[in-house]
């Protein structure tokens, strides 16, 4: 692998042929004339270049400084704010480094990872409370960075064109204030060069071997907030590098899941220290968006997730579908060791890695990074595209034309698909849920819907259970289009869906279960549940979205992604439905919280 992705950066990519090095097929990008359009081995060769580039550590940092210096050039005020505008792999290191503490030192970083005008909205107000002024005097302290890896990724530029907007209306030169991480030609590179700010090479070697999810730990996307708030990178980069026994220790981790996955244990779930929380979602997006694909062989990774063995079928089961992958670091919270005993006592297959060192973030990253590579040479599959992701942001971008050319979302023949169908049915307090896809995809029939007498919780009921019972699906999905991140309503919303993921798919159906917000989901996973399937999603929104009038942000292009998902899963026969409910309110949630109750109360027998 190494000499191919040498090969590739010395001689070119018209020096390599595709049929003669499965290496060629597993790690780079190839058109439909069978040529290389493109090497993706960035994320495992850039820790190699570090090594031969020892002065890449002080150029970020240098390059971090200029950016401090001409914001308090041009406004007088020093650097105190972050809006980091992406999605996916463009935020989710982001996250992991926020829940360890990394970028809470000088800088705050806000993560703008939806189209949700809420979520900005929330995050404007915590910075203006924060800086104990209005909004208009602190943009001056912030740096807005918008990323994109994809060529079409559109979702950041509806963030920055109103962050532009809101830098205009205050008279600000925004300028000093604005950088951009993207491919040159690209959807963000169009809007940002208009403007005239700042492009930054993502890779220091000017590359582009990086797919999103594989931009961290040592792309500009991930060292600049680590920078910003004083990591030490000449360390950071010195531990993404791994040593061959190490190498060799997560190869012979993507055995053991491959093995399991072999034998139908395919729930990869995994426990990381408690200070490690927001890393699981990374995690699960490099296993599940690299591998996602492949039909015939799949890989859930369950997150966050309590250790309970009533929800888990008996080790000699013949339906026991799980595996078990702990990682424990020095000088952190670890998951509980009699747990990880209990469950080897038990039969369960157990796989315990202990980490070390002064920064095991990059290590554990590039660690996994190799377990990632590992599995696909195993399944012999390609680990860099993601079909399934670009599906879904096609639609997205269909239906909003389309709402652009009516006047209105409302208008569009998707929304009329859903909210307009006979199969929808309503339910106390707002709530409603349409079957269509399941009628449409032969999941379900019109009668089912008709024997219910019009309620939604035994239709649900009948769906998912029959599904779990003939083997259609074999894990959970709940995810809701809105801010869970920034606001308290999204926050509580969050934790009803993680109540109603224990109640009733965990406990009464022992299925794993997917809780996350949308769109980001879409980005971070969203492979999985198009390529190999085996989901049941539920994919809800709240019919009363937010808004900022005086940057004219509707939430339109936001409700585009929640129709685009649940067209991308149909046109993929997943099996999906729509829920909505009228606000991310109290008395909305405990409407939210009372379906799925009565939801697990008609499941008829808790399976074991």
């Amino acid at each position: 692998m190494q000499a191919v992705d040498a090969r590739a950066r010395q001689e070119g990519l018209r020096a390599l042929d595709p049929e003669t090095d499965p290496m060629i097929r597993l790690g780079m990008e190839v058109n439909s004339r069978g040529r290389v359009k493109k090497n993706s081995y960035g994320v495992l060769h850039l820790p190699w270049l570090a090594t031969e580039h020892p002065e890449w550590a002080a150029q970020i940092e240098t390059e971090v400084e200029q950016i401090r210096r001409g914001i308090k050039s041009a406004h007088g005020r020093s650097l105190r704010y972050i809006i980091w505008a992406g999605m996916g792999g463009s935020a989710e290191d982001k996250a992991f480094y926020l829940s360890a503490g990394l970028l809470l030192k000088r800088v705050r970083v806000f993560i703008l990872d939806s189209t949700d005008p809420g979520k900005l909205s929330a995050i404007l107000q915590e910075i203006a409370r924060l800086e104990k002024a209005p909004i208009e005097q602190a943009l001056r302290r912030c740096l807005v960075v918008g990323m994109a890896m994809g060529m079409t990724s559109y979702e950041p530029v509806v963030n920055l064109e109103k962050l532009d907007a809101l830098y205009k209306n205050a008279k600000i030169d925004n300028r000093p204030n604005f950088i951009y991480l993207t491919l040159k030609g690209s959807i963000l590179d169009a809007f940002g060069s208009e403007r005239g700010f700042r492009r930054v090479e993502l890779q220091l070697d000017n590359g582009n071997a990086t797919a999103g999810r594989h931009s961290a730990p040592m792309t500009r996307g991930s060292l600049y907030p680590l920078a910003f708030n004083g990591v030490d990178i000449a360390a950071w980069m010195k531990a993404a590098e791994l040593a061959e026994t190490e190498v060799d220790a997560a190869l012979k981790l993507a055995g053991f899941i491959q093995a399991n996955a072999r034998a139908g244990r395919d729930k990869v779930t995994l426990h990381l220290p408690r200070q490690w929380s927001g890393g699981a979602v990374w995690t699960k997006q490099d296993f599940e968006e690299s591998l996602g694909k492949r039909e015939d062989i799949g890989l859930k990774v369950v997150i966050h997730e309590r250790i309970r063995p009533a929800n888990y079928f008996p080790p000699k089961s013949a339906s026991q579908d799980r595996c078990f992958l702990f990682f424990c670091v020095k000088d952190h919270t670890n998951p509980d060791s009699a747990k990880i005993s209990a469950l080897r006592r038990a039969g369960y297959p157990v796989a315990v890695i202990q980490l070390s060192g002064d920064q095991p973030i990059p290590h554990y990253m590039q660690f996994i990074h190799y377990v990632v590579f590992g599995l696909g040479y195993l399944r012999e599959m390609n680990f860099v595209t993601q079909p399934g992701v670009e599906l879904y942001k096609d639609y997205a971008r269909e239906i909003n034309e389309e709402a652009q050319t009516k006047g209105s979302i409302e208008k569009t023949d998707a929304w009329r698909s859903v909210m307009k169908a006979d199969t929808r049915l309503n339910w106390m307090g707002g709530l409603s849920v349409d079957f269509g896809p399941l009628v449409r995809l032969g999941l379900l029939s019109a009668e089912d819907i008709r024997a219910s007498h019009g309620n939604p919780t035994e239709v649900y009921a009948k769906a998912v259970e029959s599904l779990r019972q003939n083997g259609a699906v074999s894990y959970g999905e709940l995810t809701y289009f809105g801010d869970t991140r920034y606001q308290e309503s999204g926050r509580r919303l969050l934790k009803t869906l993680n109540e109603a993921a224990e109640l009733l798919f965990l406990s009464r159906l022992k299925m794993p279960v997917d809780v996350y917000e949308g769109p980001a989901m879409n980005h971070s996973f969203h492979e999985m549940i198009i390529g190999f399937g085996h989901g049941f999603s539920t994919v809800a929104i709240a019919e009363q979205q937010a808004s900022i009038r005086s940057l004219g942000y509707e939430a339109d292009y936001h409700r585009a992604q929640w129709l685009a998902t649940l067209k991308a899963l149909e046109d993929r026969n997943r099996a999906v439905v729509a829920l909505t409910i009228k606000d991310s309110s109290v008395k909305s949630l405990k409407t939210l919280k009372a379906f799925f109750a009565e939801t697990a109360k008609r499941v008829r027998r808790r399976l074991s």
